[in-house]
C-alpha cells in the first residue's frame, strides 16, 4: 500500500536478533495501520492468558500512511500490548517526532518480544540496527537518561524510554517520549520494564513516504490548514492554554472531580486552570511534528522546569486529591515524567489512599485530601515502592480491595478514570463503561458533542441517541488512531477529510463509509481479544457512586448515570448479544475470525 514502507522490524530481545517482516496487503486494507495493525498482530501471535510481565507479551509501536507526510498533525503513533493493570488489550497514542522517524528509517512498526538477559536499549539508524548494554543508564530518570543517550547517540536521536517505576514493574508506569511526552496509560513502562529495556532510539532515515498523487495532496492539505486556522479552539483555545483550557469550563458544568469524584465543583478549581498556568508558568509553546495547532508548553514552577501540565495532570496531582497550590502540581507533574509514571492514574490511586483514610482504613494521618506536603515524596515512593507507594502504585483496584473497599477505587476495567465526573455527562459515562481499554475519556469523546456542541450540542442528561452517538464516535477513534493522526485535528477536520487524505496518498477510493468499517473491524477484533482474556459484560461498569449517588450541589447535581438501560442499547447496536459478545453474522460483514 502506498503511505507505507510495508514493513515491520521484529525485534527477538532473547536471542538479540532483528528480522523485517513484509506486511501483507490486505491485513493494511483491512487494518490500516497504527493502532489497527498493531491490535491484528497481537491478536494474531499472543497466546491466550498470558501473564503481561512475562516475556512472550508483546509491546507494539506503529505509525500510519499519514506519518511523515504533510498531513497536519500527523507525529502521533501507537502503542498496543497486553496491560498489567486491566489484564486486557491496551492501546496508546504519543505524539513528537519519533513515529516518523521510524518510518524514515524504513519501518511502519516495531514488535518487540521476549526479554534481556542484562538492561539494555536498541538503537534503529538509516534501516540499521543494534542492542547496546544500558547497565549504567539503569535506575536513572528519563531526563537523565536522555541526556545520557544523546552523549552516547549524538544531538539527533529521538527516543523512547522507562524511568525508576518501569524498571520497578510499577503497574501505573508509563514509557516516556524524548522524556517529557508519553504512552502514559495502563502499565505500559511496566511491561518494558519486564523485557529488561530501558530505552528505544531512533536517528537518521531518509525513506521517503510514496504517495500516489502529491499534488492532490497539497490541495487537500491547504483546505484542511485553512480550516484549521478559523475553528476557535485549533485557532486561539489550543495553542494559547493547551488542553487545560478545560479547567474552568468542567468546574462551571459541575463536572470536575474534586477529592476522588465525591464533588463535582470548587471555587479553588480556578487556582490551576489554563489561564494562571499560562499567565504564572508558561515559558514559550511547542507543538509536534506538522502540527499547526501547537498545544504543548514549556513551563517554570518555582526552581524546576519541564513540560506541561496538561489539564489531566493539573486535575489528578491537584483538585482530585485537593490541592490547589499551582505550583506543587506542576512540580508534581514534572516528577511523574522524571520517574516515568501516569499522571492519572498516580493522582486516581492517591486520592482513593486518601479516601480509605479518610474512611479509617489507612491509618496515616498525612494521607488526607489537601495535604500537600507529601504529594512530590509520595510521587517518589511509588516509583521506587517504598512504604505506601507499594500499594499505591498497584493502581486503585488493587489498592481499594486489600482494604475491601472496592466502591472508593474511581476505575474500569483497572483503569483510572480521567477528569470529567460522569454523572455530568451520561453518553461520556458510557463510554467510560464500554471502552476495550478501560476507564478511557479518548476512546469515544462524547463530551466533544454533550459539552463543546462539537458539531452539534445536545442534551447531556438524556439517553435518547446517546449509544448510537457512541458506537459512531468509538469506531472513528479507532480509524483516527490508525492512519495516525491527532485528536485535537478532529475539532476542526473529519472523516471526509481523512477520506480524502488518504485517496491522494494511496490512490485508493477511500470514503467515510469505508472508514468508519474499518474503525467499527478494530473495535470488535479489541473486543473478542479482552473477552478471550476474561474481560466480559460484567467489566463493563461504572464505580457504584455514579449509579447510586448523585451529586449534591452545582449545576449537574441530582443526577446519576442510567448504565443498566443505555447499556443495552449498546450492545443492540453494536450487533452483539445480551452479553456483549459480537454476533457472529457481525464478525462475518466484518472479516473477522473468532481468536
Amino acid at each position: 500500500m502506498k503511505g507505507l514502507n510495508n514493513k515491520i522490524l521484529e525485534v527477538d530481545l532473547n536471542h538479540e536478533k532483528f528480522n523485517e517482516v513484509h506486511i501483507p496487503e490486505e491485513l493494511l486494507l483491512d487494518y490500516i495501520g497504527g493502532r489497527g495493525l498493531g491490535v491484528k498482530l497481537l491478536s494474531d501471535k499472543l497466546p491466550p492468558n498470558l501473564n503481561p510481565l512475562a516475556p512472550e507479551n508483546l509491546l507494539i509501536f506503529a505509525t500510519g500512511p499519514f506519518g511523515g507526510t504533510i498531513v497536519p498533525t500527523n507525529g502521533r503513533f501507537s502503542l498496543v500490548t497486553k496491560s498489567p493493570l486491566t489484564n486486557g488489550l491496551f492501546y496508546s497514542n504519543s505524539g513528537g517526532s519519533f513515529g516518523v522517524v521510524m518510518k524514515r528509517c524504513g519501518y511502519d512498526g516495531i514488535l518487540i518480544q521476549g526479554a534481556l538477559k542484562e538492561p539494555g536499549y536498541f538503537v534503529i539508524e538509516d534501516g540499521k540496527t543494534e542492542i547496546k548494554g544500558a547497565s549504567r543508564l539503569w535506575g536513572y530518570d528519563t531526563e537523565k537518561t536522555l541526556d545520557d543517550l544523546k552523549k552516547i547517540e549524538g544531538n539527533r536521536i529521538n527516543s523512547l524510554m522507562i524511568g525508576p517505576a518501569g524498571e520497578n514493574l510499577i503497574k501505573i508506569a508509563a514509557i516516556m517520549n524524548d522524556a517529557a511526552r508519553a504512552f502514559g496509560r495502563g502499565g505500559v513502562g511496566a511491561v518494558m520494564g519486564s523485557k529488561n529495556l530501558k530505552a528505544i532510539v531512533v536517528k537518521g532515515g531518509d525513506s521517503k513516504v510514496d504517495i500516489h498523487n502529491r499534488d492532490l495532496l497539497k490541495k487537500y492539505v491547504k483546505v484542511a490548514q485553512d480550516k484549521i486556522k478559523v475553528v476557535p479552539i485549533t485557532r486561539s483555545s489550543l495553542p494559547k492554554f493547551g488542553t487545560s483550557a478545560l479547567v474552568n469550563v468542567i468546574n462551571i458544568l459541575g463536572m470536575f472531580p474534586i477529592n476522588n469524584f465525591q464533588k463535582g465543583s470548587d471555587e479553588r478549581a480556578t487556582q490551576v486552570s489554563g489561564e494562571e498556568i499560562n499567565r504564572k508558568l508558561t515559558q514559550e509553546h511547542e507543538g509536534c511534528y506538522a502540527c499547526p495547532i501547537r498545544c504543548g508548553r514549556l513551563t517554570k514552577a518555582g526552581d524546576m522546569k519541564g513540560k506541561g501540565p496538561e489539564y489531566e495532570s493539573v486535575w489528578a496531582l491537584g483538585p482530585n486529591i485537593g490541592i490547589y497550590d499551582l505550583i506543587m502540581v506542576t512540580q508534581a507533574n514534572y516528577l511523574c515524567n522524571k520517574y516515568g509514571i501516569d499522571t492519572i492514574s498516580c493522582g486516581g490511586s492517591i486520592a482513593c489512599a486518601m479516601e480509605l483514610q479518610e474512611k479509617g482504613l489507612i491509618k496515616d494521618s498525612s494521607l488526607k485530601f489537601g495535604n500537600e506536603s507529601i504529594l512530590k515524596e509520595l510521587v517518589k515512593k511509588i516509583a521506587l515502592k517504598e512504604d505506601i507507594g507499594v500499594q499505591i502504585g498497584e493502581g486503585s483496584r488493587i489498592l481499594s480491595k486489600n482494604y475491601n473497599s472496592e466502591e472508593v477505587a474511581m476505575q474500569v476495567k483497572g483503569l483510572e478514570l480521567p477528569a470529567y465526573d460522569p454523572r455530568g455527562a451520561i453518553g461520556h459515562a458510557l463510554g467510560y463503561a464500554t471502552s476495550n481499554r478501560g476507564g478511557c475519556h479518548l476512546t469515544g469523546y462524547m463530551a466533544s458533542l454533550e459539552i463543546f456542541a462539537a458539531p452539534k450540542k445536545i442534551d447531556r442528561f438524556t439517553m435518547a441517541g446517546k449509544p448510537d452517538l457512541l458506537v459512531l464516535k468509538q469506531n472513528q477513534k479507532a480509524i483516527e488512531d490508525s492512519l495516525v493522526i491527532c485528536a485535537f485535528a478532529g475539532w476542526a477536520l473529519g472523516l471526509d477529510y481523512y477520506a480524502r487524505f488518504m485517496k491522494a496518498i494511496t490512490g485508493i477510493d477511500y470514503d467515510v463509509i469505508n472508514l468508519l468499517e474499518i474503525g467499527e473491524r478494530i473495535y470488535n477484533l479489541e473486543r473478542l481479544f479482552n473477552i478471550r482474556e476474561g474481560l466480559n459484560k460484567k467489566d463493563d461498569s461504572l464505580p457504584p457512586r455514579f449509579i447510586k449517588e448523585p451529586l449534591k450541589e452545582g449545576i449537574s447535581k441530582d443526577h446519576i448515570v442510567p448504565l443498566e438501560r443505555m447499556l443495552e442499547q449498546y450492545y443492540y447496536v453494536r450487533g452483539w448479544d445480551k452479553d456483549g459478545v459480537p454476533k457472529p453474522e457481525l464478525l462475518e460483514k466484518l472479516k473477522i475470525k473468532r481468536i
